[in-house]
């Protein structure tokens, strides 16, 4: 799985070896954050040249299971977005996980059992001011699981989106004041941000064998925020 070194993607992690799953993960910096994981791919989305390597990777590995957690945004008046920001949200948040998707499900299909989940964001199912480039790529990511899911259902492989909410992660209390948090969780039906264990518990449930018939979806687990 990407982004598994942090946050909802450690969660996840955590998850799934605790159900018996040998998971390799992959972060940007060399060996950070390896602890806790049965393998490691310093990973960087950035270019074409970063995912080939690790879409190489995955090829060789050919897992039962894949997780495309790692993500990135800039936020930005529409109209002072520059092309190489728009680009590069594209390419970590698109670009990545469909070479991934691309080197994982020939496996899949060959052993008529795999599982994709691809993290999307509430702002892959509705959007607002200033997120044009991270909507533009979770709306994309939709479309692309959609896609697979319904090319391979056939053989065996589930793929869906998860949209999480506002999550109450290390980064979110890094970058938002106590009093920024309270206006977010003021707009959420339950009054509350997500706890990251039930972001991955949820991630893991749809990764594993338990899920049999649950594909092509982008399901919102956020409280209530796409509903209201």
């Amino acid at each position: 799985m990407t982004g598994a070194t942090r946050g909802i993607g450690r969660a996840v992690a955590t998850h799934l070896r605790r159900q018996g799953a040998r998971v390799i993960g992959t972060g940007r910096a060399e060996a950070a954050g390896a602890e806790g994981l049965d393998g490691y791919v310093a990973a960087d989305f950035s270019d074409r040249r970063g995912i080939e390597q690790c879409a190489a990777a995955v090829a060789q590995l050919s897992p039962d299971i894949l997780i495309n957690n790692a993500g990135t945004n800039k936020i930005a008046p529409f109209a002072q977005i520059s092309f190489e920001d728009f680009t590069h949200i594209q390419m970590v948040n698109v670009c990545a996980p469909f070479a991934l998707c691309q080197a994982a499900v020939s496996g899949m299909r060959s052993r008529g059992w795999g599982r994709i989940v691809n993290l999307s964001s509430i702002f892959g199912k509705v959007s607002r001011e200033q997120r044009a480039s991270y909507s533009a790529s979770k709306f994309a990511l939709d479309g692309l699981t959609l896609a697979l899911a319904l090319e391979y259902a056939p053989h065996g492989v589930l793929a869906n989106c998860v949209a999480p909410g506002f999550t109450d992660t290390e980064l979110t209390r890094k970058i938002l004041d106590a009093g920024q948090m309270r206006t977010l969780t003021q707009a959420v039906p339950l009054r509350r941000m997500a706890d990251v264990e039930e972001i991955a518990a949820f991630i893991a449930w749809l990764a594993g064998p338990e899920n049999t018939y649950l594909t092509g979806q982008n399901i919102a687990i956020d409280g209530g925020f796409t509903r209201a």
